[in-house]
């Protein structure tokens, strides 16, 4: 484990303005969005909406956002004639939606879908339902999932245009719901970025000092990845067995199937942590392993996971799926590989811990993670997609070429 010296910093949701706040915030600039989402969470609304009105808050006074929860949806009605934008993230069909979208295209505002999940094509239900291994031997596990993906489904179709985290999702938006669709990567907050630079620093000064252990490291932010782990954990097992240095490290959900239940003395489990001191865990490890089934659900997934190690100097082997084969160069800036290959190549990241190698792979992977998914990078991109999705200038392809460029 690297000895990086970084305790646990107090935290609270940095999202807790109160009402009046958040619509003194709207009203700063002269062109205004507004997000609605059923209520604020450390996952989706974080990384879309959160993130989103970070890069926009530099922007004032020509440039103002907020959000509005379901609780708040009377007062959306009073501020739609005042918006120029309303961006519904992620949200599931109500009466209440449905009237808001029909005043708010009565009204000239331009109304977006943000999604990040392949979520609301009912013709993949049984695909996700076996992926997140969820019970399919009960009418109500159907009854839930059909639900969930029609009423998102519905609402996506509402809309003028989506906003999703990358082209192998919005090609599948486009397909389903035939509507425009821009990208808006997943990216790094400002406090993500302060915290994690000060681990990496620290790893830097004391030259990558570590103990005596070597920690692998799975954070997972849901409690539906027991098949993804299922892919690594034989080779975790096997690695584990053969060297006694080795310990696992998990952070959020996961229930721990076959052989390694039997060297659980050496899996620390960590609950679930907020996204700041997240990056102080993800630090410490020596490997952080993004495991994934490969299939056209995980092939939508955003490729958070890796810049979030690779900001923090913690090097990432991953499943060969879309978004990290494209955000990873092989051997480079971290690993991709084929489920077959976890067992050499995890033993390979071992055998460099002790090396310039380990050292040279994390700073380009830091780098890499600063360049691309800081949130500095995304404040002319979140202007332009919001304010100019109908009208996809010069301006938003020179900032759409410069973030692949940097990719």
């Amino acid at each position: 484990m690297f000895l990086i010296d970084q305790p646990a910093i107090p935290y609270s949701d940095p999202w807790g303005a109160s009402l009046e706040q958040r619509i003194a915030q709207l009203y700063s600039g002269r062109r205004r969005v507004a997000y609605f989402y059923f209520d604020p969470d450390n996952s989706t609304f974080r990384y879309r909406i959160y993130n989103m009105l970070e890069c926009l808050g530099r922007s004032t006074p020509e440039y103002s956002g907020s959000y509005f929860t379901r609780a708040e949806l009377k007062v959306l009605y009073n501020v739609l004639p005042d918006i120029n934008i309303l961006v519904l993230c992620r949200a599931h069909y109500t009466a209440g939606l449905n009237e808001l979208i029909q005043r708010a295209k009565n009204l000239g505002v331009t109304v977006l879908f943000d999604i990040d999940d392949l979520v609301f094509d009912s013709t993949y239900v049984h695909l996700v339902v076996d992926t997140l291994d969820q019970n399919d031997d009960t009418d109500p596990t159907w009854t839930t999932w059909f639900a969930e993906f029609g009423r998102l489904g519905a609402v996506l179709k509402m809309c003028h245009a989506a906003v999703t985290t990358n082209p192998y999702l919005a090609d599948r938006i486009r397909s389903y719901a035939g509507i425009a669709v821009n990208i808006i990567p997943n990216f790094l907050n400002s406090a993500q970025l302060s915290l994690s630079r000060q681990c990496y620093v620290k790893k830097c000064k004391s030259n990558f000092e570590r103990d005596k252990r070597i920690h692998i490291g799975y954070f997972s932010g849901t409690p539906t990845h027991n098949k993804d782990f299922d892919i690594v954990s034989n080779a975790l097992y096997s690695l584990m067995s053969a060297d006694e240095r080795i310990m696992l490290r998990i952070v959020g959900f996961l229930d721990i199937r076959g052989p390694l239940q039997k060297l659980r003395s050496r899996i620390e489990f960590v609950p679930f942590t907020d996204f700041v001191n997240l990056q102080r865990l993800i630090a410490e490890v020596e490997v952080n392993i993004i495991p994934l089934q490969d299939n056209v659900f995980t092939n939508c997934k955003s490729e958070l996971k890796y810049f979030e190690a690779a900001i923090v100097g913690t090097v990432s082997v991953a499943s060969n799926v879309f978004t990290l084969r494209n955000a990873i160069r092989h051997g480079e800036n971290g690993f991709v590989v084929k489920s077959w290959e976890w067992p050499a190549q995890l033993r390979m990241v071992i055998d460099t811990l002790d090396s310039r190698r380990y050292q040279e792979i994390a700073a380009r992977a830091a780098g890499h993670a600063e360049a691309v998914y800081g949130s500095q990078v995304y404040d002319s991109l979140v202007k332009c997609v919001l304010f100019g999705v109908n009208d996809e200038g010069n301006e938003l392809k020179e900032m759409k070429a410069n973030v692949r460029a940097k990719a």
